[in-house]
């Protein structure tokens, strides 16, 4: 098995607006470039129930417009508390918070969720992503950084997770990145990450890369 598997949206997880082909390859090259081996899935739900032996999972996929089977929801939603309770990794990339909806234990997994008629985002356009006060492995010398990307907002947080990264928005501070851990795994959550562009700023590639080294526990 390889140390990551990135499941990319594909089938009733694409949608109009993200080029998952095109950013899993992106991660899956930052994953390798690292010295992991990697491989990249479309078969998102065959992925999350049967991880199996990988030791990190990147989720990188969209919201589908129909609900999905209860029991494929289910059968998901088991493999990935397997996975963390085993140890392993989860990396939930952008609209990956708006998915998954038929999953209940999706929010807490995550840490958080985009809420519908709630969240929202500005136009894409450069930003600048502020690192916050919180101690910790993946942002520690890290500095604030310029990126062109979708600022998600308003997102719903849960109790109990650490930002680590945030923007600021009609007069309001909106988290973009933040850990936590859940049933003996560790979970990050990026906000960043709409299109190719987003991995071309060295400040979000940083980030990337500390947090995929502090989820294989190499941090």
């Amino acid at each position: 098995m390889p140390d990551a598997l990135v499941v990319s949206g594909a089938g009733p997880y694409v949608d109009p607006w993200h080029d998952f082909p095109a950013t899993s390859a992106r991660l899956a090259d930052i994953i390798s470039g690292l010295g992991y081996t990697v491989d990249v899935t479309e078969r998102v739900e065959d992925a999350l129930a049967g991880p199996h032996d990988t030791k990190l999972l990147v989720v990188n996929i969209g919201n589908p417009a129909d609900p999905r089977p209860q029991d494929r929801m289910d059968a998901a939603a088991g493999g990935l508390a397997r996975h963390l309770a085993g140890g392993g990794g989860l990396l939930g990339v952008h609209s990956s918070s708006t998915s998954l909806t038929g999953m209940r234990q999706w929010p807490e997994i995550l840490g958080g969720r985009w809420v519908r008629g709630t969240s929202m985002h500005p136009p894409l356009g450069e930003c600048i992503v502020s690192v916050t006060a919180a101690k910790h492995p993946i942002t520690q010398g890290l500095s604030d950084f310029a990126v062109v990307d979708e600022r998600y907002s308003y997102l719903e947080v849960r109790p109990g997770v650490r930002v680590h990264c945030e923007h600021y928005f009609e007069d309001t501070v909106h988290p973009l990145v933040w850990t936590h851990e859940y049933g003996g795994g560790r979970v990050v959550f990026d906000g960043l990450g709409h299109d190719v562009g987003s991995y071309d700023a060295p400040g979000q590639v940083q980030l990337v890369e500390r947090s995929l080294r502090w989820l294989l526990r190499q941090l």
